[in-house]
C-alpha cells in the first residue's frame, strides 16, 4: 500500500494563491492514478482533479477548471495542487488519494489539510 502525508493549507485571502503537496512513502509512487478531493463543512466529499500515472494528462471539475492545476514528480513521491483565484467557496478540507485497486476507486487518503479562503 501507499502512505499520503498532505502539506500546504491554510488561510488565504479571495484572489490569494496556495501550493498543496501530498507526499508518498510506501510502494512505487508512479503506479498509481493520484486525486485531489476536497469536502466543506456540511457537503459530502468531490472530486477536485486528478492526474494519470505518467502526469501527462489530468482532469478536472468544472469548478476548478482555469484556476487549478495538478501536476506530480515521480522522482520526488510527490503531488501537487496549485490553486490561485480562490473563492471562499474553496474552503474545505483538501485530501490527496491514490486510485487502487480498479478505476475510480480510491482506498488510499491522506489525512488532509485545511483551506480557508476569506472574503
Amino acid at each position: 500500500q501507499v502512505q499520503l502525508v498532505e502539506s500546504g493549507g491554510g488561510l488565504v485571502q479571495a484572489g490569494g494563491s496556495l501550493r498543496l503537496s501530498c507526499a508518498a512513502s510506501g510502494r512505487t509512487f508512479s503506479r498509481y492514478v493520484m486525486g485531489w478531493f476536497r469536502q466543506a463543512p456540511g457537503k459530502e466529499r468531490e472530486f477536485v482533479a486528478s492526474i494519470t500515472r505518467s502526469g501527462g494528462s489530468a482532469y478536472y471539475a468544472d469548478s476548478v477548471k482555469g484556476r487549478f492545476t495538478i501536476s506530480r514528480d515521480n522522482a520526488k513521491n510527490t503531488m501537487y495542487l496549485q490553486m490561485n483565484s480562490l473563492k471562499p467557496e474553496d474552503t474545505a478540507v483538501y485530501y490527496c488519494a491514490a486510485e487502487w485497486p480498479s478505476p475510480g476507486r480510491y482506498d488510499f487518503w491522506g489525512q488532509g489539510t485545511q483551506v480557508t479562503v476569506s472574503s
